[in-house]
């Protein structure tokens, strides 16, 4: 990436004082891109899962994941791709950031096959689905039926590798023995931490 500055001024900051400098431009000149090559749009094309971190204006972090079938994080090309945000819990936790603040990492992993991981950083927006299909003719169909409320639209900026040192190794199971995009709250994981319990608890002392 000629000419552009990578990484935060505090990573370099760090890598001056620990010492690795060296190293941090290797990875940078060998590994970082500004645009996804052909292996990582057919690694982004095979993916089913996400994770997306986000932040807002003061730098308060969300990290979130998102899953779907192998392609719904969509290719629109080389410096952009797309995913839909479904509903969930209503919070918007993610969206509510990237209204304030676009910048957005992806982690795409690969547990199965080649255990290996890709970076995209970069700039996202918000883009109504049917908007988005008027102009983007072979977005994935719905999942399960459902339309997605919006998409979000990320022109990347960064992608690089994840290595595959610390990556556990995963065997999939059938997406149909799972109740996939339910509402059911028990089948969703219900109070699974107990917090909802508690709360009650604690409300039936004070009451």
């Amino acid at each position: 990436m000629p000419g552009k500055h990578i990484g935060s001024d505090g990573e370099h900051e760090l890598q001056h004082t620990l010492g690795t400098v060296d190293r941090a431009e290797r990875f940078y000149d060998d590994q970082v891109i500004d645009y996804l090559n052909p292996t990582m749009m057919e690694f982004v094309a095979r993916m089913d899962m996400a994770f997306i971190s986000t932040a807002d204006a003061h730098g308060e972090c969300d990290a979130s994941f998102r899953a779907g079938t192998p392609g719904f994080l969509h290719v629109i090309d080389d410096r952009t791709i797309a995913y839909p945000e479904y509903r969930g819990n209503g919070v918007m936790a993610s969206l509510g950031n990237i209204t304030e603040n676009p910048h957005v990492g992806i982690l795409m992993i690969d547990f199965v096959r080649d255990l290996i991981g890709l970076h995209i950083n970069g700039s996202a927006r918000m883009v109504a689905d049917s908007e988005l299909r008027d102009t983007v003719t072979d977005l994935p169909p719905a999942e399960r039926g459902k339309l997605s409320q919006v998409w979000v639209v990320v022109d990347v900026e960064e992608a690089y590798i994840h290595c595959r040192k610390h990556i556990p190794q995963m065997v999939p199971i059938a997406r149909d023995s799972r109740e996939w995009g339910t509402d059911n709250v028990r089948a969703k994981g219900g109070d699974y931490f107990g917090v909802k319990a508690a709360r009650h608890q604690i409300d039936a002392k004070a009451g």
